[in-house]
């Protein structure tokens, strides 16, 4: 039995699936969304550093640099015709964004504030002190109840139903009254976020498990670099909780048991702002090496002030 019918399922409700939802009923579609937990609690809250576009604030940058460095970022797999689409719409985004209510950080003349972040060839991280991912999240979802998206929440998507070699649907467990509810839809929309959670130390929320990546291998779609798992380099010992990239974007230190800014022989011209597998490895090498703190390095923020610290990173 099918309990719904849409024309777009869209599978995952943090940041990137209410926005596909909000695209796709825009466009005049009948679309729902279905999510294992409540939306406003999807990974895409814990996001503290910003979201990139290039605003036109630094002179050196534009939408053509920062696909560029995307391009790079990703050593050169990432579908570079999808990145400069991403690149050049990223701007009107993150002003749409504004308009439906994110309160982004200021400059002294009210432009929206932005700082360097890794492997940003120019300061094009837009950002709400230090907790964007918790703005965009709860503004998207009231985006989504303004246009009253319907929302399967507590719905864990268990099969994608296959018919004539397309995907019709959505087979999934109804987490709060239990049994197997069928959606079917014309166009299924997979957007369930990482597997961090392979790992035993992870800053991914528990809820990141793979689903959507397993749901599509079931049905045979080959899944892609499996291989290029990114890692945050900078986590609180010995718990794992995040300290987000926005502190080194402000301009803190990574240091070895020597006191030394390793970065130096790594990326020289970047330092901390390199990109977060330079910096990882880098972190490990100096481990490795006998160079590290009790399998740590250290992150010094002393230089910083309480001021800067308690304004723009508040939420340490």
């Amino acid at each position: 039995m099918v309990e719904a019918k849409h024309d777009v399922l869209v599978v995952g409700a943090g940041c990137a699936g209410m926005r596909a939802a909000i695209e796709a009923h825009d466009a005049g579609a009948d679309v729902a969304l279905l999510s294992k937990i409540h939306p406003v609690r999807s990974h895409s809250g814990a996001a503290e550093g910003g979201i990139n576009a290039a605003l036109g604030n630094a002179s050196e940058d534009s939408p053509e640099e920062h696909a560029y460095d995307t391009v790079k970022g990703s050593d050169y797999l990432g579908d570079q015709d999808a990145i400069e689409i991403l690149c050049n719409e990223a701007p009107g985004d993150v002003y749409q964004l504004e308009h439906w209510g994110a309160v982004f950080s200021r400059t002294d003349d009210g432009r929206i504030a932005q700082r360097p972040f890794g492997a940003a060839g120019a300061p094009r991280t837009a950002y709400a002190a230090d907790i964007t991912g918790h703005v965009l999240v709860h503004v998207l979802y009231e985006q989504v109840m303004k246009r009253e998206i319907p929302t399967y929440e507590e719905f864990f998507a268990w099969k994608l139903v296959m018919n004539d070699d397309r995907c019709q649907g959505v087979i999934a467990w109804d987490l709060l009254d239990g049994g197997l509810k069928s959606i079917g839809a014309k166009t299924v929309i997979l957007t369930t976020g990482g597997a961090g959670r392979l790992y035993v130390g992870t800053t991914n929320a528990y809820a990141c498990t793979g689903d959507g990546m397993a749901l599509a291998l079931r049905v045979g779609v080959p899944l892609k670099d499996m291989e290029m798992m990114q890692f945050h380099p900078t986590t609180l010992s010995p718990t794992g909780v995040l300290i987000t990239e926005g502190t080194r974007g402000e301009g803190a230190y990574l240091l070895n048991s020597e006191g030394e800014r390793f970065l130096k022989r790594y990326a020289p011209n970047a330092m901390e702002l390199a990109s977060r597998d330079v910096i990882s490895r880098a972190e490990q090498t100096e481990i490795d090496e006998g160079r590290g703190i009790n399998g740590n390095v250290i992150l010094d923020l002393r230089h910083l002030g309480a001021e800067k610290i308690l304004e723009r990173l508040h939420d340490l």
